[in-house]
């Protein structure tokens, strides 16, 4: 299996929303992020999959060190060796993966977080720096398009989180911020025991408001002049939304299932913003 065919099987296998947004690419620009992707799958796998954290932290540690030989010139590992050709090309940095490896650390180091900026550090690891490849990759023109992409970013792992309320809660995660669970007087035991309430009801409704608006402040960012080269990020924008609105329409119904859209309902969202350029 050649590296690329690798990457390709990864990201394809994930079943991710993203995966969708990758089709529409011109071929080079979708080996580049087929193969950042697969790097972010590869270390965000080590966290979810590896239950020794001793264990993930060395595999963690494993590929910091595969990154910074990988930027030296020897690239051992089948994602790196196809990501490395395609680099320089689109600005990817050491620092950007590393970044990605540090906000995978967090979850190892620490499953709750006090407050909305201790967790917007850790989404601005996972997510926002993420964006930030993601956008130079789709073929960023205006330094500008930078703050969106981090926004943008923060709005998808918010919504992540809220998705993925029930789920993170039996790895013994909860990110959401202990200062707004204090604020909805909604404790974390009712979290871990699928309790519903309209307190819960209401800390959520209060989770995704400030998702959407972090939807609205990112494409109010993102210049006009990379607004067609963005595309793969507003079709995320768009099925990210939509998975927003089932949940919320759902009435957050998220500690006992993980809600999801169907493979074609994320193509036809997709195909929608590349054909009309718009949701």
């Amino acid at each position: 299996m050649t590296p690329q065919q690798y990457v390709q099987n990864k990201a394809a296998a994930s079943g991710s929303s993203f995966y969708y947004a990758f089709l529409f690419l011109p071929a080079p620009r979708r080996a580049a992020i087929t193969a950042f992707y697969a790097f972010c799958r590869e270390v965000d796998d080590v966290v979810d999959e590896v239950s020794d954290a001793s264990v993930a932290a060395q595999k963690l540690a494993w590929w910091q060190g595969e990154v910074r030989q990988a930027f030296a010139g020897q690239p051992t590992h089948p994602v790196m060796q196809a990501l490395m050709p395609l680099a320089g090309d689109y600005g990817i940095e050491a620092r950007h993966l590393l970044a990605v490896i540090e906000g995978c650390q967090m979850d190892l180091e620490q499953s709750r977080y006090l407050d909305f900026a201790g967790l917007t550090r850790y989404c601005h690891l996972v997510a926002g720096v993420v964006g930030e490849v993601a956008a130079r990759i789709f073929g960023q023109t205006d330094p500008a398009t930078t703050q969106y992409a981090h926004r943008l970013g923060l709005a998808l792992q918010l919504t992540n989180i809220i998705r993925d309320v029930g789920e993170d809660a039996l790895r013994g995660r909860i990110y959401l911020p202990i200062a707004e669970l204090q604020q909805f007087d909604v404790k974390a035991h009712e979290i871990t025991q699928r309790q519903y309430s309209d307190r819960f009801t209401a800390l959520m409704r209060f989770q995704a408001e400030r998702a959407q608006r972090c939807y609205d402040e990112a494409l109010a960012l993102l210049p006009a002049a990379d607004r067609r080269a963005q595309k793969p990020g507003l079709m995320m924008a768009s099925i990210y939304r939509t998975l927003l609105d089932e949940i919320s329409r759902d009435g957050f119904q998220v500690l006992h299932q993980r809600t999801s859209l169907t493979p074609l309902r994320k193509f036809w969202l997709a195909w929608k913003m590349q054909a009309l350029g718009r949701f």
